[in-house]
């Protein structure tokens, strides 16, 4: 599924209810460490401000002072300023007040790049490609998207004014549109694959997580009586602990050791149980995962895998086991930091990196399998710490062409349907869509119109390998077989859209679908070619497969 990811982001496990009647305890050498040292940052500072050559602009100093410091610890500890405040809650809520879309930056110009559904950018008629010319009759030529994004956004209720350019079209549009409280649900799409196998998409744990699987849930095992579930936290780079433990909760019985914090602050160290009878206690479960499934992610997989409650299928996680908590700052800013690991049921820690460990030019590195322990689930099924989780049944993700990568990086994808779909209103629905050789010739065409250029790797491997030989003077030996290799190997645009013709297609389809039927309607075309999803399948439509993955007999599994 590397071809839809949804907003990936390893942005960290974060705890939202910090005690803050919590102190740890300084030595009287550390303070007086703490105190000198600020005491020679401040002076010097203020030497530097008063007599260096040129003048100072002391706050973007500042600014980067800490963030030189914050990065000697980790990725995940920030200062987060007053300015950036609303960004951040956004991370945590997945709400704001605008008009729900995201914007970007083409050609100078910014322009609709998602409308989300239900939304009322969306259901005032914009479509990706839609260029913003004026907002509130201010022009927004030369502006950059941070400050367009500024402008859209705003008290809910409230209404603007919006100038619009439609490609294909003359004369612009005048639209007046009225701003929301936008909450993306996390929950991008839910359904029943087949065999009355349900299926959801958690694309992040925010703070109204919980309550949007659980809605979800209950309509697929109450309205449309499902008989097992596929839980896809693929991409999906965490978020909130609160959420994350709750959902578990839907699915292990009460009492249940879920997760347990440690760190520095002994105060703030915490064990967590199932609080509340589960929703669904014997449901079978498979929880897909890949490389970039992390934190909260990886607390719900490993779970979920340490009590032998399903089946995990994919790939390898991220590996991120620190939980962050925030700090309130002088000046309204906040202190996201790094205050625990957590360590899941079975006892074990799934962090691949240790930060406190660096080599003499400070750099880090991942901890090697073979100084990892072994640990065991609830049925004696082996299992280790550090590198994240290890799926029951692996299953990788489709490696993309470099022909691919080039056209994404340079948004044909996107440009070609935005052209496409001036002349196509309407097309069939996601389930019934299928893209014809006319349309894949037509969008071949229209990247070799655009002087398209690319480099296959192979070829940037020969040439490395042609100075090697240089140097070591094997060339001019070899040199007749090395230039007919060369010439074989120089990008042919047409033998490559043929050769990856498959990939391509999925990522033009994927791309029509979503900008006619929104990520939900790109999913449910992903889903039919999925091959983890397939693998899913075909566990959970097998009792003695299932049953021998978790190494003893589940209550209640799908008949063949």
């Amino acid at each position: 599924m590397k071809y839809f990811r949804v907003g990936i982001a390893v942005w960290g496990c974060l705890w939202l209810f910090t005690p803050t009647n919590v102190c740890a305890q300084l030595s009287e050498k550390q303070r007086f460490e703490i105190a000198k040292n600020l005491d020679v940052y401040n002076a010097l500072f203020n030497e530097l401000n008063l007599f260096y050559v040129d003048s100072l602009e002391v706050e973007k100093l500042i600014q980067q002072d800490i963030a030189y410091l914050l990065q000697q610890l980790d990725p995940y500890t920030e200062y987060i300023p007053e300015e950036d405040l609303s960004d951040f809650q956004f991370l945590t809520t997945g709400e704001y007040g605008g008009i729900g879309s995201i914007i970007s930056k083409s050609d100078n110009k910014i322009i609709i790049a998602e409308p989300y559904k239900g939304m009322p950018a969306a259901l005032a008629g914009l479509i990706p490609g839609d260029e913003i010319l004026a907002i509130n009759g201010e022009s927004m030529e030369g502006k950059n998207t941070a400050y367009v994004s500024e402008q859209l956004k705003g008290q809910p209720n409230t209404k603007l004014q919006l100038k619009i350019q439609r490609r294909g079209e003359k004369k612009p549009r005048e639209l007046t549109l009225e701003r929301k409280r936008i909450q993306i649900d996390p929950v991008t799409y839910y359904g029943v694959l087949e065999d009355g196998i349900g299926y959801i998409y958690l694309s992040g744990f925010t703070t109204h997580s919980a309550q949007s699987v659980k809605t979800a849930l209950l309509d697929l095992t109450q309205n449309r009586h499902i008989r097992a579930l596929v839980f896809d936290v693929r991409d999906n780079g965490g978020g909130v602990v609160e959420d994350c433990l709750e959902i578990l909760n839907y699915f292990l019985p009460k009492g249940e050791l879920l997760l347990s914090m440690r760190g520095k602050v002994r105060q703030m160290d915490r064990t967590y149980r199932a609080t509340q009878e589960p929703i669904e206690p014997t449901l079978p479960i498979v929880v897909l995962v890949n490389g970039r499934s992390a934190s909260a992610s990886e607390i719900l997989s490993g779970a979920i895998q340490d009590l032998d409650r399903g089946v995990i299928v994919g790939s390898r996680t991220y590996g991120k086991g620190l939980v962050q908590s925030t700090r309130s700052l002088p000046y309204d800013g906040k202190l996201k930091l790094t205050t625990s690991k957590y360590y899941i049921p079975s006892g074990r820690s799934i962090q691949a990196i240790d930060y406190a460990s660096r080599d003499e030019y400070g750099r880090v590195s991942a901890i090697p399998d073979s100084l990892t322990t072994e640990y065991y689930t609830n049925r004696k099924r082996p299992v280790r710490n550090g590198g994240g989780i290890l799926p029951d049944l692996a299953v990788e993700d489709e490696q993309i062409p470099t022909l691919v990568c080039y056209i994404e990086a340079n948004n044909l994808f996107f440009d070609f349907v935005i052209q496409w779909r001036a002349n196509h209103p309407t097309i069939s629905e996601p389930s019934k869509f299928v893209l014809e050789d006319a349309v894949y010739n037509e969008f071949k065409a229209f990247v070799q119109s655009k002087d398209f250029t690319y480099d296959r790797q192979s070829e940037k491997i020969l040439e490395n390998l042609k100075k090697t030989m240089e140097f070591e003077g094997y060339y001019q030996t070899a040199s007749t077989e090395f230039n007919a290799l060369e010439a074989k190997l120089k990008p042919d645009l047409n033998h490559d859209f043929e050769l990856h013709k498959s990939t391509i297609s999925n990522y033009l389809t994927m791309q029509i679908l979503k900008q006619y039927y929104y990520n939900d309607g790109a999913l449910v075309y992903a889903l039919r070619k999925d091959p983890a999803v397939k693998k899913s399948l075909e566990i959970l439509k097998d009792k003695s497969l299932y049953e021998s993955i978790l190494g003893s007999t589940i209550k209640e599994v799908i008949n063949e």
